[in-house]
């Protein structure tokens, strides 16, 4: 009982100093030996990437690696994967986790859900793809034919049928297109535009209904400029006139085709025409 017994001020100070020293060291074996041992204090783990893989594997696999796991009720669906794999996770992939966490789980449906078919028909292909893409479906395989709307849709096909903007599809479907080729079925008579300026011949060209394609010099320029930039910058005593056409005038093409023409300056052809008519007029002179 002398122990506890208080008789001076010193007695005081070495009781409270016990009393301190007791719960410091009760502190540091809480914190440092009790919930370490009972928490698994700085003991954690990986979350693994589980995308692609089966359910029937990751029981085994999160086992191995001292994690748990629970299926959602929500799922979702692609193409990309068979049925019951997994798609998405929590926590994600390279988390740092406790061991014996439980990982939350979306796996693949075994049913695709249903869309509805959206209205290609007359939009652009590119169009087309972005659509199909955010209605979950996928683009097949795409069919040219001749029409004069290049690069537009003209009929969509769902298993080798034609389908209603709507209807009802499973998800991740692939849809065909059949698209025109900028080209109609009507045959065309090549027009002759040799001997016609630039301007007259696009004129005719485009009227027939054709397509003006590459425009070139017979003759390359010094300066490295293209046949329209000569064009345009012509002098005013130089006139530039078709003097070469592909295809030819003989030659019959499908609407919307294009004609490539060739340019040269017509200065050296009024020369041989003055010299022709000189050479008729000395001709006649002589005659005479």
């Amino acid at each position: 009982m002398n122990l506890f017994r208080v008789s001076s001020i010193k007695d005081v100070l070495i009781h409270l100093a016990i009393v301190l020293a007791l719960g410091i060291t009760i502190l540091v074996v809480f914190f440092y030996v009790y919930l370490p041992n009972t928490t698994n204090h700085g003991e954690t783990v990986t979350v693994p990437d589980l995308e692609g893989i089966h359910l029937d594997d990751i029981d085994e696999f999160l086992t191995k690696r001292n994690l748990r796991f629970e299926v959602l009720s929500d799922s979702g669906f692609t193409t990309e994967y068979e049925p019951f794999t997994i798609l998405n996770q929590y926590p994600l992939p390279g988390s740092k986790v406790k061991e014996n966490r439980k990982i939350f789980l979306t796996l693949n449906a075994v049913n695709p859900p249903k869309v509805k078919m959206p209205d290609l028909v007359d939009g652009s292909v590119k169009n087309a793809q972005l659509v199909l893409q955010s209605y979950g479906l996928e683009r097949g395989n795409i069919k040219y034919v001749p029409d004069l709307a290049q690069n537009a849709v003209l009929e969509q096909k769902f298993e080798g049928k034609d389908i209603e903007a709507g209807t009802f599809i499973p998800k991740g479907s692939k849809i065909d297109l059949v698209v025109g080729d900028g080209l109609g079925n009507t045959v065309l008579e090549v027009p002759d535009v040799n001997g016609m300026d630039l301007e007259e011949a696009e004129f005719i060209i485009v009227g027939s209904g054709l397509k003006v394609g590459s425009v070139l010099l017979q003759e390359a320029d010094p300066e490295g400029r293209n046949a329209r930039e000569v064009v345009e910058n012509a002098a005013p005593d130089e006139r530039y006139v078709v003097v070469r056409q592909n295809p030819g005038s003989e030659r019959k093409v499908r609407i919307g085709e294009e004609i490539d023409i060739w340019l040269n300056v017509l200065e050296e052809q009024e020369d041989s025409i003055l010299d022709e008519e000189e050479e008729e007029t000395s001709d006649i002179s002589e005659t005479e």
